[in-house]
């Protein structure tokens, strides 16, 4: 059995402009004084890594994975949430979404999700130089501003809203193949993959690549609903990434999983730091320990009423108090008889 790497910590919500926040070397040595492991690293912001020169340069990928060795951590993954968002975007939120690229793309949702599809490229090669065997994405969306069959959907709107997910994102898993690169999928709303349903939708559009694979964040499966546990049975096989962030659902008379468009404090279902909601991490660490999961145990802080320093200095707490030393041993082994085959045969009567 294989032991969980951790706690790490995923720096985007902690990005800022005061120190120590503002610089990969200041805030690799922050995140080691709370007794981080590991830092999985955003890809959109120069400060703590440039993208594309990690991707061609192992030089410059090797001074970065430097910075974060010299503060005690290492690199645990690269995030490409952003980018991954631009692969595949509605018309209808196009105009939002323009905030994601640079300036010199906006108002031109081609060369929008050309420059998106080069930035995931580049998180590929970027990871392979660093030594990292997995890199997390968004998948974009088509289908999402119709979830709810209300008015009702033309037949097969969603087959074809899949067909052209996977179209465009196959060349880009042909390029993580190529680079020996798992692509998780971080299964979220707002995302065509938001599911496990439609995970498998996606899969079976791409053929079953074996690098389209999966990051598990049990908190978007408490505001579902989703039982978070039976799907680690189903799919463990695909999870290669793990964001360890908690949530809690309290429905009332007055709303439910849709939130009636409060804001977050005032929602039913609303994402807490760890240990402040209703995710059950035992079970959780128990199964991925089962089955060998083969990554690190990443804090996502995202909370509508801690404040993000308190949150991810008793998070890496909670991570490493929850992180399973798996043992080398099977505990009966004391009582063990000493039987040998022909013995066994014996007894059998064979």
């Amino acid at each position: 059995m294989v032991t969980i790497k951790g706690p790490a910590l995923f720096i985007a919500q902690f990005i800022g402009d005061k120190a120590p926040f503002n610089d990969l070397k200041a805030i690799a040595e922050w995140a080691g004084s709370l007794g981080f492991k590991g830092l999985q690293l955003p890809t959109g912001d120069p400060r703590f890594i440039d993208l594309q020169k990690a991707a061609e340069s192992k030089t410059y990928a090797d001074e970065v994975k430097g910075i974060v060795n010299e503060a005690g951590l290492e690199i645990t993954e690269l995030s490409t949430h952003i980018q991954g968002q631009l692969v595949a975007v509605n018309p209808v939120y196009d105009d939002l979404f323009d905030g994601f690229a640079p300036e010199a793309y906006r108002k031109n949702p081609k060369a929008r999700q050309e420059w998106a599809v080069q930035q995931v490229k580049y998180a590929a090669k970027a990871s392979q130089n660093l030594g990292l065997p997995a890199s997390v994405t968004f998948s974009g969306a088509f289908a999402w501003p119709f979830m709810y069959p209300w008015p009702q959907r033309p037949a097969g709107m969603v087959q074809t809203a899949f067909e052209e997910l996977a179209r465009r994102w196959m060349p880009i898993l042909d390029y993580y193949e190529e680079c020996g690169i798992d692509l998780c999928y971080e299964i979220h709303a707002g995302e065509d993959l938001h599911d496990g349903t439609t995970y498998e939708m996606f899969l079976e559009k791409v053929n079953n690549h074996k690098r389209a694979n999966l990051l598990y964040d049990p908190s978007h499966f408490i505001l579902q609903c989703l039982d978070y546990l039976e799907y680690i049975d189903i799919y463990h096989e695909r999870i290669k990434m793990m964001h360890v962030k908690d949530a809690e659902f309290n429905p009332t008379g007055r709303q439910g999983v849709y939130g009636g468009y409060q804001n977050w404090i005032d929602r039913a279902g609303r994402f807490r730091s760890l240990g402040d909601g209703q995710v059950d991490f035992k079970s959780i660490f128990s199964k991925l320990a089962q089955y060998d999961f083969p990554g690190w145990a990443v804090l996502e802080w995202e909370c509508a009423l801690k404040h993000p320093e308190d949150g991810a200095r008793e998070g890496a707490q909670f991570i490493k108090d929850h992180i399973i030393h798996v043992t080398d041993r099977v505990f009966d082994d004391f009582a063990a008889s000493g039987i040998d085959a022909s013995l066994n045969k014996k007894i059998l009567g064979i």
